[in-house]
């Protein structure tokens, strides 16, 4: 019961820490880009998307890590694993694929499934998969990572989703509006982010 009740604790503290202090996009930089593109997009669905992001992180979690338990052994296993990241990737969206073809009374299947493969080929995805094996995740932090992952992205698209909103105001240099300023605040809100980190200033 106690090892039960230590990985839950250790799921949910992997998590928060890459929700927030660990952010992919704001404090790793990973699908900005796309993150950009889907703030203005109104036929994407910036929840539905965050949430199919979110099953291919925890589909390839537990993926990566039973593929690097199994090439670990070898002499080679440096050399193979990037393409064993988009085998994983290519595995979690197909899966995903059948399932949203053939799940018929599934609400909005099309939509996701016109959104799997800017939710699945993400650099968001791929950041996360590399972290959780570069750095050893055991399985729970491994899930846990992920989720958060899946939330961060959520929480990302949540806060430039309002401040594209707010920043429409005249106040605004006609210069900066739209995109540049967005850019800018994105900015911002990474450095804020990254500070939870702890890094120190090199001196």
């Amino acid at each position: 019961m106690n090892s039960v009740i230590s990985a839950l604790g250790v799921f949910f503290l992997y998590a928060v820490m890459a929700a927030f202090a660990q952010n992919a996009v704001l404090a790793r930089g990973m699908g900005v880009s796309r993150l950009v593109q889907l703030v203005g997009d109104d036929d994407t669905s910036s929840l539905l998307f965050s949430l199919e992001l979110c099953v291919i992180c925890l589909m390839n979690a537990l993926l990566a890590w039973l593929l690097v338990r199994w090439v670990e052994p070898f002499a080679w296993h440096t050399l193979v694993r990037p393409l064993g990241y988009v085998a994983c990737t290519c595995i979690s969206c197909g899966l995903l694929w059948l399932v949203l073809t053939y799940a018929q009374k599934m609400p909005r299947r099309m939509q996701l499934r016109d959104m799997l493969p800017n939710a699945g080929f993400n650099s968001c995805v791929a950041g996360t998969l590399l972290v959780t094996t570069t750095q050893s995740y055991t399985l729970a932090q491994s899930f846990g990572y992920a989720l958060g992952s899946g939330v961060g992205y959520l929480l990302a698209v949540a806060l430039v989703a309002e401040a594209r909103r707010r920043l429409q105001g005249s106040e605004v240099p006609q210069a900066f509006k739209g995109l540049p300023i967005v850019l800018v605040y994105i900015g911002i809100l990474a450095l804020a982010i990254y500070g939870f980190t702890g890094h120190a200033i090199a001196i």
